[in-house]
């Protein structure tokens, strides 16, 4: 489940929002008209209003129209100075710029920072003798400085706090992608441990059932053993499945954990075989450390290779597992049959076959399985012995 997002406070339109900065703008400018002239200058009329116009309204499409409305803007600022209104108006220009700075690409933001302080410089020339100070020259050029570099601050800011959140939402991504592979991988594995207990107990199960069922009349000693080895399959594949299964809990109880098979727990599986009939034959070494996850496919190896010859070969399987220094390796062989039989083992070995082969896989092993030159069947395997899942 993702984590619950942090509520975002409702943002304004930006085209409202523009719209009322810029009849915020042509109020100030009219707010500054009433009040006497001062020497040289013409008092507003109809003509300062339509200039007051241009040089405000601009800003609400300069988000759309930039250029446009810079040049609107600017043009009606020479007008105005031209015309000799009071008194001089800036503000809605330097607004402008600082909109297009913060909302524009930086190439586009200096042409208009140049035109802006070119049309200043002009605009304060244009005025009458002794209507313009140095102080106004200065006020004006370093307001320009101002909103440029004020809206480039605020710009690269939001451009940093954009990639900071779109990185955060790529690593997001990310993780959750990493966690469902785990998911699926674990599944994976889950569904191959459950296929490797249930085929060998059923298997198992099957052929002691059909035993049991043949000589149940004649024989009652061994139908009775044959449902003991029932009855203990049985119980040892539900013990094994719901350790397994243990695991897709929702935590609230602890399954209980219990080692992995591994080469130590081979002689009980061929003991269990023998059990059913099934004659085998053990070459395995004892002490010999390898890692959990080795030791844990050897067994299925041979646990799945005894439960096709169950089902498929027999007499008597041999089994034999040598450890180098650089290679664990598996072979399984049966003598039964003939190699018609064995190639229906391959055949119908269905996810059996394909399971060792995948766990082998895993660990950059190898995997073959055929009929024998002379009737039986052959399952060769090795691995690493330091072998790790990549």
């Amino acid at each position: 489940m993702s984590p619950p997002t942090r509520p975002r406070i409702p943002r304004l339109d930006p085209r409202l929002f523009d719209a009322l900065v810029a009849v915020v703008l042509f109020v100030l400018l009219v707010l500054s008209f009433p009040g006497p002239p001062t020497s040289g200058l013409r008092p507003a009329d109809a003509g300062a209003w339509a200039l007051a116009v241009g040089l405000s309204l601009p800003y609400a499409a300069h988000r759309r129209l930039p250029w446009v409305a810079l040049v609107v803007a600017l043009g009606s600022l020479v007008t105005w100075a031209l015309l000799h209104y009071a008194p001089y108006p800036a503000l809605g220009v330097l607004v402008l710029l600082f909109g297009m700075t913060l909302h524009g690409t930086r190439r586009g933001s200096l042409v208009a920072f140049g035109a802006t302080v070119v049309t200043l410089a002009v605009s304060l020339a244009l005025q009458p003798e002794g209507a313009v100070v140095v102080a106004d020259w200065i006020s004006s050029l370093l307001a320009a400085c101002v909103a440029w570099l004020g809206a480039d601050n605020l710009r690269q800011r939001r451009a940093r706090w954009a990639a900071l959140e779109e990185r955060a939402v790529l690593l997001e991504r990310e993780r959750e992608e990493r966690e469902r592979a785990a998911v699926s991988a674990e599944r994976l594995r889950i569904a191959r441990e459950l296929h490797d207990v249930v085929a060998h107990s059923m298997s198992v199960i099957a052929v002691q059932a059909g035993v049991g069922s043949h000589v149940i009349d004649g024989d009652v000693a061994s139908a009775k053993a044959a449902l003991g080895t029932i009855e203990t399959t049985s119980r040892d594949a539900l013990t094994e499945m719901r350790r397994m299964l243990g695991v897709l809990r929702d935590g609230s109880e602890p399954a209980e954990v219990q080692p992995l098979h591994g080469l130590a727990d081979l002689p009980s599986l061929a003991a269990q075989m023998r059990r059913t009939g099934l004659g085998v034959t053990l070459d395995a070494p004892t002490g010999v450390q390898v890692p959990a996850c080795v030791e844990l496919t050897a067994y299925r190896v041979v646990q799945e290779s005894l439960t096709n010859v169950l089902k498929h070969g027999g007499p008597v399987a041999h089994v034999r597992v040598g450890i180098d220094e650089e290679l664990v390796t598996i072979e399984v062989t049966d003598d039964g049959g003939s190699a018609a039989r064995a190639e229906r083992i391959a055949v119908s070995g269905g996810h059996g076959l394909a399971g060792m082969r995948e766990r082998l896989t895993l660990y950059g092993g190898s995997f073959e399985a055929g009929p024998r030159l002379g009737g039986g069947f052959r399952v060769l395997a090795s691995l690493p012995r330091d072998a790790s899942a990549s």
